[in-house]
């Protein structure tokens, strides 16, 4: 779940980036957001391992 919000978090970074329609600061908040969920996630996934 978490790994699937980030990967969107992440598309949307990316549309954002290299379309000319930016919404100022909302894409990097978005990139902030989904680097912090793939963290959790691979922390996560370590400790249950």
């Amino acid at each position: 779940m978490l790994y699937t919000i980030a990967v969107v978090l992440i598309i949307l970074w990316a549309l954002g980036l290299v379309s000319s329609y930016t919404v100022g600061g909302l894409i990097h908040v978005l990139l902030v957001i989904a680097v912090v969920v793939i963290l959790l996630r691979v922390i996560s996934g370590r400790r249950s391992a």
